[in-house]
C-alpha cells in the first residue's frame, strides 16, 4: 500500500473516532422561581430526561424564590426523576415570595414523595454554588437560570469561604462557561424574571464576567406545551398532573402552557443550534425593563427563531413525558 494512501486511512479513521466519541454530559446547575408558573416543572422534566440520556450532569437544582414550597416542589420532582439527593439552595436574605395562584405546588406535595418540607429548611444557595463550583474544573460548569436573578447578584457579590479563596466573580470567571438565561424580551421589552427583582437583574447581567445567552419571551410563548402529555394515558408523573390540573384554569392555557423555560434548558444542554440562531451585543435594563444594543464584540446573545415552532415544540413536550430510568 503506497504511504500516502497509508496517511490518509489513518487519517480518516482519526477523525471518524473524534465524530463519533460520546459527547462529555454539560456539567449543569438549574436555578428555578418554581412555583409562579408551572413551565419549570417542564424544564425539571427536559433536565431530568437529557440527564438519563446522558446529555446532562446536573450538580444542584437552586430556588430563586422564598416561598414554603418551592424547595419542597423540587424535592418532588428531583425524586420522582431518581435524584433525590441532588443538592438544592435557596435565596437567603432580601428575595421573592411568590406563590402559585393555582396551588399547585400544594398539590403536588400533598401527593408524592419528598424530604424537604419547606423551602426555609434549605441552605442558602450561594454557600451551595460555591461549594460546587469549587470542586469542578476550570470553565466546566453551565448554570441556567429560569426564574429571578437574585442568586446570580448574591453569588457575584460573595466572599471567599471556606470552599474557596475567590470572591463570588472570580469564582464564576475560573468555573463557569455560560450562563443561560430565560430572561428579557428582545430587541427591548419588560419580562416578569427581570422586573421581579430588577436591582439583582441588572447588577448580575452587568456585571456577569462569561458569555450569557438569553432565550426572550418571544421565544417561549410561541411553543405550548402540555395536550400530548395530558392526552398520554399510560403516563403517570408529577409532571403531567401538574399541567393537568393547571390548564383547564385559564382559557390562555387551552392548547398548552407557554414553554419558557423549557428552551433554556434545552438550550443550555444541547446547544444553540440547530434549533436557534444567535445575535451578539449587550443586554441594557433600566427600571425592569430592557432593551438591547448590538455591539459584534458584545457579552451577550439573545435566541433568533430558526428551526420551526411546531418542531421544537414537538422536541421539548417529548422530553417533558419521559419516565424515570430505574436505578
Amino acid at each position: 500500500m503506497k504511504p500516502f494512501l497509508i496517511l490518509f486511512l489513518v487519517t480518516f479513521s482519526l477523525v471518524s473516532l473524534a465524530q463519533n466519541r460520546p459527547k462529555q454530559p454539560v456539567a449543569i446547575i438549574l436555578d428555578t422561581d418554581i412555583g409562579p408558573d408551572y413551565d419549570d416543572v417542564g424544564a425539571m422534566a427536559v433536565l431530568h430526561a437529557l440527564a438519563d440520556r446522558g446529555e446532562a450532569r446536573p450538580l444542584a437544582v437552586i430556588a430563586s424564590n422564598k416561598h414554603e414550597l418551592v424547595v419542597p416542589t423540587i424535592d418532588v420532582l428531583n425524586t420522582y426523576f431518581g435524584r433525590p439527593n441532588l443538592p438544592t439552595g435557596v435565596t437567603k436574605g432580601p428575595g421573592v415570595v411568590d406563590g402559585a395562584w393555582q396551588k399547585w405546588p400544594e398539590m403536588l406535595v400533598a401527593a408524592y414523595p419528598h424530604t424537604r418540607r419547606s423551602s426555609n429548611d434549605a441552605p442558602d444557595a450561594v454557600t451551595t454554588y460555591r461549594q460546587i463550583l469549587a470542586s469542578e474544573p476550570d470553565a466546566s460548569v453551565t448554570i441556567v437560570t429560569v426564574g429571578f436573578l437574585s442568586n446570580m447578584a448574591n453569588l457575584l457579590d460573595s466572599k471567599p469561604d471556606r470552599y474557596s479563596r475567590m470572591g463570588g466573580k472570580e469564582l464564576v470567571k475560573q468555573k463557569v462557561k455560560e450562563l443561560v438565561s430565560m430572561a428579557g424580551a428582545f430587541p427591548k421589552g419588560r419580562e416578569f424574571n427581570v422586573y421581579k427583582d430588577s436591582v439583582a437583574s441588572e447588577k448580575a447581567f452587568a456585571n456577569w464576567p462569561t458569555p450569557v445567552i438569553f432565550s426572550g419571551f418571544e421565544i417561549g410563548k410561541q411553543i405550548k406545551t402540555g395536550p400530548r402529555l395530558v392526552a398520554n394515558s399510560t403516563l403517570k408523573s408529577p409532571v403531567k398532573d401538574v399541567f393537568a390540573f393547571c390548564m383547564p384554569k385559564t382559557k390562555q392555557d387551552a392548547d398548552g402552557r407557554m414553554s419558557w423555560d423549557q428552551t433554556a434548558v434545552l438550550v443550555a444542554i444541547r446547544g444553540v443550534e440547530p434549533y436557534y440562531g444567535l445575535k451578539r451585543g449587550r443586554f441594557v435594563i433600566n427600571g425592569g425593563t430592557n432593551s438591547w444594543e448590538d455591539d459584534p464584540n458584545g457579552p451577550h446573545y439573545y435566541l433568533v427563531e430558526k428551526m420551526p415552532v411546531a418542531q421544537v415544540t414537538e422536541v421539548i413536550e417529548t422530553l417533558m413525558m419521559h419516565q424515570p430510568v430505574k436505578k
